[in-house]
């Protein structure tokens, strides 16, 4: 824009994701770093590309765009392409109002979706065996989903065999990103004209770029499923606006590029930040507006006319977590995202279905210790918590900005000792939400620990069960066990949160047996019922992983240096013990039935198209782990802690065989019950009196102090009291040890 002949800039900074991410959420990189300059004063303006493509293309006009550019039949594309080509009309009709409906705005098409006669079919929706007994037959939203997404996912399948094969709903050319460590490949398709996906990324970038006239373009490349149309955007950018400077940053940047050498890539960036961006990019804004020299830069990559130079201005220091703001999600278009529902698990369904609210509770790994993991590097090595209270106020000012009260926590691994913190904080506060978070399956998580967080609205928890291997996750330094794992998901599971397993086949050493028993571990605890999701994922050598770092102590041969120009961080390597990769099919299938409840009594081998051992593991190894836990430890350090509010007291006269003692009735009422407890009339004055005194909301008590309490009164029988019945059930109506 200009005025008076100046030229005047509506944002400093523009902050761009990439397509594709997330359809039903924004990934929240650049929500972060608005938040943060928000602080500093810097105008900012943010936009998810991807979800902006997907509805550009996904439309009436953009479908009628898809149809022409495809043209007549072409005699070698697929039958299912050719079926969907002579459906166009049905699909053009179609596809805005499943559009709408899959962003809540028409539910009431629910029921015409589910008739099965008026959306088009093709072969996604072969897969759908049995919809009514997967989702019921009251889940009528949830089987619309269900088929709405096959039918996108059906046009997907269409673009990508005849329009661009690069294309899918979750990343774009992900092939070109992933293990890159030359630029070569990246290089020519750069070179090429604009594919079907580019002209419409270019399409929405350019609008944006023309409105805002920023100074500086922050690319943020979380994914290799983002980085060829980051550059896509950063090339356009170089040619047409010159003087506009360009950053890119993220996920990827911070694991691959680290050693990067080809200076071609600086072709149509200025500058690669890494690791935390916050202070990186304050100081790109302050060399752009020229108040600061070039070697004033934070963590920066960057061309210095002969070789790539890493500058990192030792006396500029990172944000703590409590100063960099709350994470800002204005300018982001929230009512076009999708709920989309591939799978009828209900754990499973939440990375795609829902809009989540994305925060942080601590700044890196309290563990960091697992040696597949990148350790070494800032965002898992600083560990930083953040106080209970100013994850709260974020919330808050979170919900009111977006209107929705659930929040994805997407922590490295939340520590039980600051989710206790949040928990507690959310429910004094009275605050009304859903949330789910990373976690490490230890031992902190106990029973009470868990009815807590159920209590301030968490849902679910995610965390890396690995190998279910007792040997191979020591050799991992998970610091867990197997029989840890299965009494600590039955203790998220009787709470009611669901538990999802991140699951690892293919660790250096791993052998055949391993992992069958593995499989046969995971079978018995999704048949117990205290595993509801998992997902598979073949063991990846890093490079700044101790295993990457020092192959031969985990006994296996790296091949080739994997160092090139570009990317480096995946290490090539070769396990003397076997080709993990085989099992790969044979896993997944099982655990797609396990998940739906399905195939528990078929023997391990009937998943697999080869030969594989029998299982050496008990069929009732996982059922024994959680009968026989132990009872939870008395300690007087522990927290004590009254969630409930409806308590009342009645006093009585209790006569047997002609004795007669005070009694005393406290009555409990619950949102699902009501409970009696029955005791002395003097322990029952006592416990009355104590118990709204515990409240979350009140000074923090510990058992000790409890017990002190008890024991001035002339009783020395406290432990006897407190654990056994009827007090020991009193953790189902809210009296809490933790």
């Amino acid at each position: 824009m200009y005025v008076c002949g100046k030229f005047l800039h509506l944002s400093t900074v523009v902050l761009i994701t990439p397509p594709f991410t997330q359809l039903n959420t924004p990934y929240p990189a650049t929500a972060y770093l608005k938040g943060f300059l928000n602080t500093r004063g810097v105008s900012s303006f943010q936009a998810d590309l991807g979800i902006e493509v997907t509805n550009l293309v996904f439309s009436s006009e953009g479908l009628k765009d898809v149809f022409k550019r495809i043209g007549g039949l072409v005699a070698e594309w697929s039958d299912n392409c050719k079926r969907i080509i002579a459906l166009q009309d049905q699909y053009v009709q179609t596809i805005d109002i499943v559009m709408s409906f899959l962003q809540g705005k028409r539910p009431t098409m629910a029921q015409q979706i589910c008739q099965r006669n008026f959306l088009p079919e093709a072969d996604r929706f072969k897969q759908i065996a049995d919809i009514t007994w997967a989702f019921g037959a009251m889940g009528i939203q949830d089987q619309a989903k269900h088929l709405a997404t096959m039918y996108l996912e059906d046009l997907s399948d269409l673009i990508k065999e005849t329009l661009d094969d690069h294309f899918g709903f979750s990343r774009y050319a992900e092939r070109l990103g992933r293990a890159a460590s030359e630029y070569d490949e990246l290089f020519e398709a750069l070179n090429q004209p604009l594919t079907f996906i580019d002209e419409k990324t270019i399409q929405v970038f350019k609008a944006i770029i023309e409105k805002e006239q920023p100074k500086l373009v922050a690319i943020s490349v979380p994914f290799p499923g983002n980085l060829y149309a980051g550059l896509r955007c950063a090339q356009w950018l170089k040619t047409h606006h010159p003087s506009i400077k360009v950053a890119l940053g993220g996920g990827y940047a911070n694991t691959e590029l680290r050693s990067l050498s080809d200076t071609r890539v600086f072709e149509v960036l200025d500058f690669i930040t890494l690791d935390d961006g916050e202070a990186p990019i304050e100081q790109l804004i302050k060399f752009v507006e020229g108040s600061i020299p070039q070697d004033q830069l934070k963590r920066c990559l960057m061309n210095d006319g002969e070789k790539v130079s890493y500058i990192n201005n030792a006396a500029c220091t990172d944000y703590k977590q409590g100063q960099v703001g709350t994470p800002d999600y204005s300018d982001f278009k929230l009512d076009l995202y999708i709920s989309a529902l591939e799978v009828a698990n209900p754990m499973h369904r939440l990375w795609s279905d829902g809009r989540w609210n994305k925060l942080t509770m601590a700044h890196g790994c309290y563990w960091a210790k697992c040696t597949f993991c990148d350790i070494n590097l800032d965002y898992i090595q600083r560990y930083e918590p953040i106080n209970a209270s100013i994850l709260c106020d974020r919330m808050e000012e979170m919900m009111a900005q977006t209107g929705e009260n659930g929040f994805h926590f997407v922590d490295e691994a939340a520590p039980p000792s600051l989710m206790k913190a949040l928990a507690l904080e959310i429910i004094k506060r009275k605050l009304v939400v859903s949330w789910w978070t990373n976690i490490r399956f230890e031992k902190n998580f106990t029973r009470d620990l868990c009815l807590l967080l159920k209590e301030s609205g968490c849902i679910a928890v995610s965390g890396g069960l690995e190998v279910a291997s007792d040997r191979l996750l020591a050799l991992i330094q998970k610091g867990i066990t197997v029989e840890q794992v299965a009494q600590v998901t039955k203790h998220f599971t009787e709470a009611g949160i669901m538990v999802h397993a991140y699951l690892m086949y293919g660790f250096p050493t791993q052998t055949a047996q391993e992992t069958i028993d593995s499989l046969e571990m995971v079978r018995q605890l999704f048949k117990t019922g205290v595993l509801q999701s998992a997902f598979w994922h073949l063991f990846t050598m890093t490079a700044h992983s101790p295993v990457g770092k020092n192959p031969a102590a985990f006994k296996v041969e790296r091949i080739g240096t994997g160092e090139g120009r570009f990317a480096n961080n995946d290490r090539d390597h070769h396990d003397p013990v076997g080709e993990h990769e085989r099992f790969g099919d044979g896993l997944r299938k099982a655990l797609f039935n396990y998940m739906h409840a399905l195939g528990f009594e078929e023997p391990l081998h009937k998943w697999f198209d080869f030969k594989v051992p029998k299982t050496t593991v008990a069929p009732d190894l996982i059922l024994n782990y959680i009968n026989n836990e132990p009872l939870p430890p008395f300690k007087l350090e522990s927290q004590v802690i009254w969630l409930n509010k409806s308590v009342s007291i009645d006093f009585f006269t209790q006569t047997k065989k002609g004795n007669s003692r005070e009694m005393a009735n406290i009555t409990l009422i619950t949102k699902k019950q009501t409970y009696t407890l029955t005791v002395p009339a003097e322990q029952g004055k006592w416990l009355f009196e104590l118990l709204p005194t515990l409240g979350p909301e009140k000074a923090k008590q510990s058992l000790k102090q409890v017990q002190d309490s008890y024991e001035k009164n002339g009783w020395d029988d406290f432990e006897l009291f407190w654990d056994n019945k009827p007090m020991s059930g009193l953790h189902k109506f809210g009296l809490l040890r933790i």
